[in-house]
């Protein structure tokens, strides 16, 4: 044992969520049990099913029901398929016999999570083969080679693109998931450029967490938010394109700060200690400057490329969900076996290994769903959330609506999903801006921003996955961006404070 791996003491992602799926199973024990009742839409019947406890109730699906219920939100949400999930209702939350999870519900929690997103789980194996494959070709050496002297003294416009780049598909389709297939392809074009992986994954993570913090169109934040508020997306989004802008500004600085503060000495990367074993894992291709970039690998890397871009195409505009997507990556591994005249058991050899270097990412995001999955079964979000709701009475404008940025921050962490916060929340959480004279679209930008401020830390999210892919410790996260979360906070509330007043 090196004495680098004696200091490194901090647990593993996975161990780091088995840990908080112990803690959440004993809050279960601890926090009181009950539900909201749900509404959900039924397209075919062209009906309202209204579920109370395990009672199912079909109502009218008219504008009429929906007052009665109390659900301020027009007919049309419903029946255009704006709102496709299931909404709490208004003040129907009620206590119920406690369910806590014990030792054998924790034990098959993160079964039941992996089971749950399985097709993200299979979106990122077979990311991962496609990379193998392209990877086998040579593509990415010669690629990486042409852009390190493309960019040779300009290095920081890589970050600004990047960042920038990802934070317009965070703001615009909420880009999430789909960054992890960044992750191998960009660290070594940053190592090339002489700076540390934390780079790349700040780059990469950050611009993503930007984006979808502060979304402007993303359907499944902005929009469905929105619509489960009752108000039209468009309200808000002046003070949305404010922060999306203010917050860049400042993520990009921060990343270029640190990153210029690497090159011109290495010891002072957070991750110095692992340098060599992250050059010896991506560092073979950023270093490789003899390969050429022949018409046969320009015609792999654009069909690599093109696969990018027909998922985003397909999320954005073709309403794409994990199993096209998948398909995307799926049709261009093939593809580029063909370009590169692979052998068909040197292609499966090589496709099969790619996906085994994905393979610990993918349990990661399986056991994070876990954590949701043992709140559910022990039914204290509900709980959560009511006594959330309850914390905001007799306050000011500026108090309360900083307070509903913490209580999002919060609730995130159990609830990481921002169209699931969306529609358990919105029906409840929006009608308590009538009360202080405020719009609700205010509540809206408090449940986007406490959601991705906080996701830029929330270890039930995405965050923990994409530090496996360089295995980098969540501390050394930590000690890296806490600096950022407290600049991005102080901009949030004083920007939801201006907001309300003006």
């Amino acid at each position: 044992m090196t004495s680098n791996q004696k200091k490194n003491k901090f647990p593993t992602p996975q161990t780091i969520l088995l840990i908080i799926a112990g803690l959440v199973a004993i809050l279960t024990w601890m926090i009181p049990s009950g539900q909201y009742d749900r509404l959900s839409y039924d397209k075919v019947e062209n009906t309202f099913e209204r579920t109370h406890l395990k009672e199912k109730i079909t109502l009218e699906a008219s504008q009429k029901t929906l007052d009665e219920l109390k659900v301020k939100i027009p007919l049309e949400k419903f029946t255009s398929g704006d709102i496709w999930k299931p909404i709490s209702i208004p003040n129907t939350y009620q206590k119920l016999e406690p369910k806590p999870q014990g030792i054998i519900e924790y034990i098959q929690s993160p079964l039941k999570g992996i089971t749950e997103v399985s097709d993200i789980i299979l979106l990122i194996l077979i990311i991962g083969g496609l990379i193998g494959i392209v990877n086998s070709t040579g593509a990415f050496e010669a690629g990486i080679s042409w852009l390190g002297k493309a960019l040779e003294g300009k290095e920081f416009i890589l970050i600004i693109l990047v960042t920038s780049l990802i934070a317009l598909g965070g703001t615009t389709f909420g880009l999430a998931e789909e960054t992890i297939a960044f992750y191998p392809i960009l660290i070594p074009v940053f190592l090339a450029a002489r700076y540390d992986a934390i780079v790349a994954l700040a780059s990469i993570y950050i611009g993503s967490s930007m984006g979808t913090m502060a979304s402007t169109v993303n359907p499944f934040s902005t929009i469905i938010a929105s619509d489960a508020a009752g108000i039209n997306w468009t309200a808000g989004l002046n003070g949305r394109f404010v922060m999306l802008a203010l917050g860049l500004l400042i993520c990009i600085i921060y990343i270029i700060w640190y990153a210029q503060r690497v090159k011109k000495d290495p010891t002072k990367s957070i991750i110095y200690s692992q340098k060599q074993e992250i050059d010896n894992r991506f560092g073979n291709l950023s270093n490789n400057s003899s390969v050429q970039l022949t018409s046969r690998l320009r015609l792999i890397l654009l069909v690599f490329v093109l696969c990018f871009v027909v998922m985003i195409y397909g999320v954005s505009k073709l309403d794409w969900w994990f199993l096209e997507m998948t398909s995307v990556f799926f049709v261009g591994a093939i593809l580029i076996g063909f370009l590169s005249r692979t052998k068909e058991r040197v292609f499966v050899d090589t496709f099969i290994k790619g996906a085994t270097e994905l393979l610990g990412v993918a349990f990661i995001i399986g056991i994070a769903r876990g954590v949701t999955v043992l709140m559910e079964d022990g039914l204290i979000s509900d709980t959560l959330l009511y006594y959330s709701s309850n914390l905001t009475d007799g306050m000011n404008k500026g108090l309360f609506i900083n307070t509903m940025l913490y209580i999002y921050g919060g609730l995130s962490f159990f609830i990481p999903s921002s169209s699931g916060m969306a529609v358990l929340t919105m029906p409840i959480m929006s009608p308590l801006a009538d009360g202080v004279g405020i719009g609700r679209e205010f509540v809206v930008n408090a449940y986007q921003y406490g959601l991705g401020l906080f996701a830029f830390l929330n270890p039930t999210g995405l965050i923990l996955a994409s530090l496996a892919i360089v295995n980098v410790g969540y501390d050394k996260w930590l000690k890296f961006v806490m600096p950022l979360v407290i600049i991005l906070l102080l901009l949030t509330m004083t920007i939801l404070t201006i907001s309300v007043y003006v």
